[in-house]
């Protein structure tokens, strides 16, 4: 370049477009010069081999034909789901393959010798529930013992928010797909503070576990029998319009869940007193609707799974040891990588050192398309989980760039009724190094103690990159070290 050239560049007013560290760019702007931060990142977080992988997966610009083709059916199976709740059953009863020593959990397949302290309580919680142990230590040797059968709720077709833990005689809803026919399955919501499912098992903790057996699931049985199925389509729309994402934030949800059912529970030929503790409880629990929107998920998922050739995210799933994907190409598999800690607001006398690592089922949500991927239908969560109603607005948006879909019927207001980004594509967030959007609850790492906060997590890129590896070798015969 000749001298003047340059003379003539540097005599001009410089525009800068920083790629990097945005630090660059603040330094620019000090010095009054203006410039552009541009969001991006190498392909598949700079990893050479993944970047390679995804190269033979496209072309131009979009994935071989085999995979489009898959991702079409696969969401257009998650879209179509029509979740309803038809009825309340005995887990030992309507779970499949449940038997009277198997103990359900959250997130992948997880031993005693590795369970997170909040499980342990659940587990130890359970086993005095079920009267298989009358105190903490006996529970905690039978539990060593090998006697207990500990397997993942999503391999019996249910979820389980925080620790997961479902027992054989726990009363749990029955929610059908009714245009697959297929049915998932989960506990009743306990509340907040100090509960099973956040790892405490207090006498009260067991009390109110026995009352929900004894009077409420009874009760809201009867309700649901003489109302008939409920739609939870239709119930999760209506409360995202009203305020709610379906993760952490489910006031309208459980407020239209009471108006429909409260009709027939004035009706049933009940203790009045009974029907009355039933409502003050459902009034008094905010969350009772998680335990819906979990199961709604979770079949509507399971109808988009092991489509050959799909990228698409059946689930994401947390043990407090582990965070574990599937994805619908690669079948039952778990691709998993440690579980991270949560970036939250905690209640007043715990902080950070207080928590266990991320945990839960709950993700299901934001799998199906809302939770924190419906954030800027929710702007009063922040006050729950933390950040601010402009974060939950970006939130929302970012999350399109790693979908495959719009929800036809959960939509959010505030973007002019656009529905929600629903189908994580792996393949996608292995490109652009964008991770699902998470809010969750944050239990206590003891066990015993319950919880202590909420707030936003980001899941592990490496689950995903391990499943766009094994899909590579599914389908090109090749993909690396998918341990």
């Amino acid at each position: 370049m000749r001298t003047e050239t340059i003379r003539d560049l540097f005599s001009q007013r410089l525009r800068v477009v920083n790629l990097g560290l945005s630090s660059f760019a603040d330094t620019l702007r000090e010095a009054s010069t203006p410039a552009i931060d541009l969001d991006w990142q190498p392909p598949a977080g700079g990893d050479a081999e993944l970047a390679d992988l995804l190269d033979r997966l496209s072309v131009d610009g979009q994935w071989i034909e085999e995979i489009e083709r898959a991702n079409a059916d696969a969401v257009s199976r998650l879209l179509a789901a029509e979740p309803r709740v038809v009825g309340i059953g005995i887990a030992r009863d309507v779970i499949p393959e449940m038997t009277d020593r198997t103990f359900l959990h959250a997130g992948p397949p997880v031993e005693w010798e590795r369970m997170c302290g909040p499980m342990r309580g659940a587990v130890i919680g359970g086993l005095i529930y079920e009267k298989l142990a009358a105190t903490p230590d006996e529970a905690e040797k039978l539990a060593a013992a090998g006697e207990i059968a500990f397997d993942p709720c999503h391999s019996h077709d249910a979820v389980g928010p925080m620790a997961g833990v479902v027992t054989p005689s726990m009363p749990v809803w029955i929610v059908e797909n009714a245009a697959a026919g297929n049915r998932a399955y989960c506990t009743l919501n306990e509340g907040l503070g100090k509960v099973l499912r956040y790892g405490a098992y207090a006498d009260e903790v067991i009390n109110r576990l026995n009352w929900m057996a004894g009077e409420l699931a009874p009760i809201l049985s009867a309700a649901i029998e003489a109302h008939g199925p409920i739609d939870l389509r239709s119930l999760i729309a209506q409360a995202l319009q009203m305020g709610d994402e379906g993760h952490n934030r489910n006031r309208a949800g459980t407020s239209l869940l009471i108006r429909e059912l409260a009709p027939f529970l004035v009706r049933l030929d009940a203790d009045q007193d009974a029907v009355a503790r039933v409502l003050e409880f459902l009034n008094g629990n905010d969350h009772f609707t998680l335990n819906l929107t979990m199961p709604a998920g979770k079949c509507a998922l399971d109808a988009a799974a092991n489509v050959e050739g799909s990228s698409l995210v059946t689930v994401m799933a947390r043990n407090g040891t582990e965070f574990g994907i599937r994805v619908s190409g690669t079948g039952d598999r778990w691709f998993t990588a440690p579980a991270p800690i949560v970036d939250g607001l905690y209640l007043p006398g715990f902080g950070p050192d207080d928590a266990a690592p991320d945990i839960g089922d709950s993700a299901i949500t934001e799998t199906a398309g809302y939770g924190g991927f419906a954030m800027a239908a929710a702007p009063a969560i922040v006050q729950f989980v933390g950040g601010s109603p402009e974060q939950a607005l970006e939130t929302t948006m970012r999350m399109r760039r790693i979908t495959l879909a719009e929800s036809r019927a959960y939509q959010v207001p505030s973007l002019g009724f656009r529905g929600t980004p629903t189908g994580i594509d792996a393949l996608r967030v292995v490109e652009t190094g964008i991770v699902p959007a998470i809010n969750t609850g944050i239990a206590h790492k003891e066990p015993g103690i319950g919880m202590v906060g909420a707030g936003l997590v980001t899941p592990p890129f490496e689950c995903f990159a391990k499943g766009v590896r094994a899909l590579a070798k599914e389908i090109l015969g090749t993909g690396g070290d998918t341990r």
